[in-house]
């Protein structure tokens, strides 16, 4: 059974950690914001194993004039879990949560080879590439909901 539910900011590290910081220590998982209660953590789990994450802040890009934006953090699906649609599933999942918390804008930081990805779900690149120290290539992306 797979299915998707809020989980705290500790239980993202065992999914953000492997994929996003391989072989950097736990701390290095840990993002600025991450225990506001404006923001929220979603889990996709395969039966009992923690498969996917989603992190959604309430955070204004400076890019845009919108409000009500939110940006997603930390997206990630365990390599054996990869190529089933749970990253569209968690990233619908987080639009549904946006909405429902009258967002307008959502906006991330992508890496390069991410973006493929989000441009298929409807997500547009706004600006050029830039990089992130260790972490490689990103772009700003952007949909309108």
């Amino acid at each position: 059974m797979v299915f998707v539910k809020k989980i705290n900011s500790k239980m993202t590290f065992q999914v953000r950690q492997p994929v996003l910081r391989p072989g950097k220590p736990v701390e290095s998982c840990i993002f600025e914001g991450d225990d506001l209660e404006t923001t929220t953590h979603l889990g996709l789990y395969n039966n009992s194993t923690l498969a996917g994450i989603v992190s959604i802040f309430a955070s204004r890009h400076n890019l845009f004039p919108q409000n009500e934006q939110f940006q997603l953090r930390g997206m990630a699906v365990l390599d054996e879990f990869r190529k089933k649609g749970y990253g569209e599933r968690l990233v619908n999942e987080a639009e549904a949560c946006i909405k429902e918390r009258n967002g307008s804008l959502i906006w991330f930081n992508a890496r390069e080879v991410a973006v493929a990805f989000y441009t298929k779900l409807g997500y547009e690149i706004i600006g050029d590439a830039f990089d992130i120290p260790t972490i490689g290539t990103h772009f700003v992306m952007r949909k309108m909901i």
